[in-house]
């Protein structure tokens, strides 16, 4: 899998420089806190928001159990409505399809809609190889690409940026792309928004490809979705002779109807509206309006051997709203860059390892990238249990185990620098198995308490460096029991 920010370093050394960036902390606090303040109010006008939230869980694992089926259900409907599928299995066959549709119709430029799963295979970067310019269109990824920058949000890849930073993006970079930024150019979102409509409107009239993602693919009709607030998706969806779709396996929906759970959940999961502004939707072509000719490219790319673990497996109900980056306390004070992804957040640190494998010290970090303090399950609008999932990544980088790499199964080692913590563990469970043990170590620790370090020896240290060890009672609660029970075992 493609996707990985070549040469940043694993998540604990990544985040520890960013903590150390006051302006970056200060960017993160004053957005995170806004959306998630709107997006509580959003979310609690809805009576039947948990009868919701359950409908779009259900709906998300009946698909995934019966993926082959929709699939090839999506493939006959996009097929008769008059567009072209494509499969790929990784991301190379995936910018290798695309790149080759593009040559095809002897452009060299083409205008892109926001979307992860491109931004995951590398494509604008594959393009460029090939002599082809893609122009980000949304207003956030427009920035990240003057900047020459690297997203750090699902849904607002600029939240690292302040206005300022951004409206000295606009002014240096805009003239090397097209239209440069208007004379005195400030920084109220008014004028930034007008300088970058001004920009790419040119983009959008004489671009002759577009090439999107999409939220959700329903398999009866074969009509693909993508939902936004700006406007920019619909104009390079309507206007290009060529349409260009990239899109996980995953985000496939059976019906129609389906998708009404969903454009309640997304929008107000997300954005805090109550509808998208722009929800557009395409089945294949139609003579005389929008793209003449469409491609439907359908993307692995680690997803099949993701869906084998009965575990793992529930992130890939994922609708990709962010809500969870916004409630978590890892990424508001880390920001996005520190986990070496286009997925970043809670979601990141679940996903990125599921679909790249756990080799890489980047990606064998990131399942250690949190609090476990649940608050991204609580906010998901389709359930997925992420410390769970966090908690099952851990032991597998820790302990080894069987998992599922290009649909083969094998047999992971245990990750370097864990000997430690799996003794530990053993000697956990052995002691936590013979009660007389455990027993004689709590009354062995509540008479030695006073002489007790505050800090941990040895390897130990870099867990007690920044938390403070719990102080041991002059009674565990064995004795207390037996001694207020009448000598009673706590443990039968």
């Amino acid at each position: 899998m493609s996707g990985t920010f070549v040469g940043m370093p694993a998540f604990p050394k990544a985040a520890h420089e960013a903590v150390n960036n006051a302006t970056l902390r200060g960017n993160l606090r004053h957005a995170t806190h806004t959306i998630r303040a709107k997006r509580a109010k959003a979310v609690g006008e809805i009576s039947d928001w948990a009868e919701l939230r359950e409908a779009g869980k259900r709906i998300k694992d009946h698909t995934l159990r019966h993926l082959d089926r929709y699939l090839t259900q999506l493939e006959e409907s996009v097929t008769a409505a008059g567009g072209v599928v494509h499969w790929a299995a990784d991301a190379e066959e995936a910018n290798r399809i695309v790149t080759a549709l593009v040559k095809m119709t002897g452009e060299s430029e083409v205008v892109k809609v926001k979307s992860m799963a491109t931004q995951e295979i590398g494509l604008n970067e594959a393009l460029e190889a090939a002599g082809i310019h893609a122009y980000e269109t949304d207003l956030a990824e427009l920035i990240v690409q003057l900047g020459k920058d690297r997203p750090s949000h699902i849904l607002v890849p600029a939240i690292h940026r302040n206005r300022g930073e951004i409206r000295d993006i606009f002014v240096r970079e805009m003239g090397e792309w097209g239209r440069p930024a208007p004379e005195g150019l400030t920084d109220t979102p008014a004028e930034l928004a007008e300088a970058a409509r001004l920009h790419l409107r040119e983009k959008f009239l004489r671009a002759k490809v577009g090439i999107s993602g999409a939220n959700f693919m329903v398999a009866e009709t074969g009509t693909l979705v993508v939902v936004e607030s700006e406007g920019n998706g619909r104009m390079c969806l309507t206007l290009p002779e060529t349409l260009i779709s990239v899109v996980g396996i995953e985000k496939i929906v059976p019906s129609w109807r389906d998708l009404e759970v969903f454009l309640q959940t997304l929008p107000r999961s997300s954005t805090a509206e109550r509808m998208n502004p722009y929800t557009s939707m395409w089945t294949g072509t139609t003579d005389g309006d929008g793209p003449q000719t469409f491609h439907l490219v359908l993307l692995d790319n680690g997803r099949t051997d993701t869906l084998a673990d009965e575990v793992g497996r529930q992130a890939l109900r994922c609708i990709r709203c962010s809500a969870c980056l916004n409630v978590c306390p890892v990424y508001e004070r880390a920001g996005g860059h520190a986990y070496g992804s286009v997925y970043p957040g809670p979601i990141g640190a679940i996903l990125s390892p599921q679909l790249r494998g756990t080799a890489s010290e980047i990606d064998a970090s990131l399942p250690f990238a949190s609090s476990l303090c649940g608050a991204c399950y609580e906010v998901c609008p389709v359930a997925i249990d992420i410390p769970e999932v966090l908690v099952h990544l851990r032991e597998r980088i820790a302990q080894g185990g069987r998992a599922t790499r290009d649909g083969n199964t094998v047999v992971l080692k245990p990750a370097k620098g864990h000997a430690a913590e799996r003794a530990a563990m053993r000697a956990a469970r052995w002691a936590f198995s013979h009660p007389g043990a455990l027993g004689a170590g709590q009354r062995l620790a509540s008479r030695t308490r006073r002489f007790h370090p505050r800090t941990l020896p040895g390897p130990g240290r870099a867990w007690s460096a920044t938390r403070e060890l719990p102080t041991v009672p002059a009674e565990s609660f064995r004795e207390w029991w037996q001694r207020t029970r009448g000598g009673k075992d706590a443990t039968k």
